[in-house]
């Protein structure tokens, strides 16, 4: 059955390692957050200026001044500094950031993606985006499979404004983990979600991808 929001999340969290520094973009990735290994260290940063956020906070441990770039209320860790959204993108821009976990409207089977807007729709700007995106060591996109139209998310080429050219590593989806494969320039198929196959997963992708061997499945007993 297709993975919820919360166990994509969770599965995103096994990308991290500790003592990296990682950036959540807005939207589903914000959840990762709730899903840090006790056992781990890692600093998860904010384009506004924060590094050492924790997990969303309880309703009786909501600080009104502690938001994250999406305008959520946050919580920060021990050791957590704040400093000007300036300095936030030069640690982007400066590859100092180990990985982004981002969410997507599109992504093209060559890995570009497309996350930022939709023509004719108000959009209060980019944000971090492309800066993310081009200057973060690893990109991981979580994202559901298909759009509320049903239509597929992982196309041939992207038909949105772009973010990124080629620069998304692994894709998490609410049906499988894909990882870019940066010689042939082409997702191949890891993992499963429990009860979907691999031929479900072609129906519902326009774009190419490599299926070499059978996929594992996701263990969900952790998710």
């Amino acid at each position: 059955m297709p993975l919820t929001r919360d166990q994509i999340a969770q599965r995103a969290a096994r990308e991290l390692r500790d003592g990296f520094y990682v950036n959540l973009g807005i939207g589903m990735p914000t959840l990762v957050a709730n899903h840090v290994p006790n056992d781990m260290t890692v600093w998860l940063q904010s384009e506004n200026g924060l590094l050492g956020m924790g997990p969303f906070p309880t309703d009786d441990a909501v600080d009104p001044d502690l938001i994250n770039a999406g305008k959520q209320t946050v919580t920060a860790v021990p050791g957590a500094s704040y400093f000007g959204s300036h300095e936030s993108f030069a640690m982007i821009r400066g590859g100092h950031i180990d990985l982004a976990i981002l969410g997507a409207m599109e992504l093209s089977q060559e890995g570009d993606i497309a996350n930022w807007m939709i023509p004719g729709k108000l959009v209060k700007g980019m944000g971090g985006a492309m800066d993310l995106v081009a200057g973060v060591q690893r990109v991981v996109v979580m994202m559901d499979h298909c759009n509320k139209k049903g239509e597929p998310k992982l196309i041939p080429s992207c038909t949105l404004p772009l973010t990124g050219v080629n620069c998304i590593d692994l894709v998490i989806t609410d049906l499988c983990v894909l990882e870019m494969d940066h010689n042939r320039k082409r997702f191949v198929l890891k993992e499963l979600a429990p009860d979907v196959t691999a031929e479900e997963v072609i129906a519902k992708t326009s774009a190419e991808i490599i299926v070499e061997a059978e996929p594992a499945v996701l263990d969900c007993s952790t998710c």
